[in-house]
């Protein structure tokens, strides 16, 4: 399923700049973004991301951390693909709801392009392409 290479976004402008290439990809949350940003933002920024590059093919991967409360929360705001630390108290749960709504629940993050890296912008059409992998 997650065969598009995966950009990590913490902002607009950055979930735009991956898109517009028009290269397949998984747009990803920092770590725990969950918990201190919340769903609701995310969704909303990857909702507008996409209105400025409707055919480009994405996902979008949000971070829950070890909070099973967050990621059941994602859900219920309609977030498809999250990610919950296995270890969690919870995580067979969260799986097992998500899977009732037809979403995934990944135990870990994808290899990925941070953009807040100070050479991400530098480099993301090549990691989108495939190149620098």
């Amino acid at each position: 399923m997650l065969w598009r290479p995966a950009v990590v976004v913490h902002e607009l402008a950055q979930a735009r700049a991956a898109l517009r290439p028009g290269y397949a990809v998984l747009l990803l949350s920092a770590p725990d973004a969950a918990g201190f940003a919340g769903c609701l933002w995310w969704r909303s920024m990857v909702a507008l991301a996409r209105a400025a590059h409707p055919a480009t093919p994405a996902l979008d991967l949000l971070d829950c951390g070890a909070a099973p409360g967050w990621a059941m929360a994602s859900l219920r705001a309609g977030q498809r693909l999250i990610r919950l630390d296995p270890a969690c108290p919870g995580f067979a749960a969260v799986r097992a709801a998500a899977a009732t709504l037809g979403a995934d629940v990944l135990p870990n993050r994808p290899e990925a392009l941070d953009m807040a890296d100070s050479r991400a912008a530098w480099r993301l059409m090549g990691w989108l392409a495939g190149v620098a992998r």
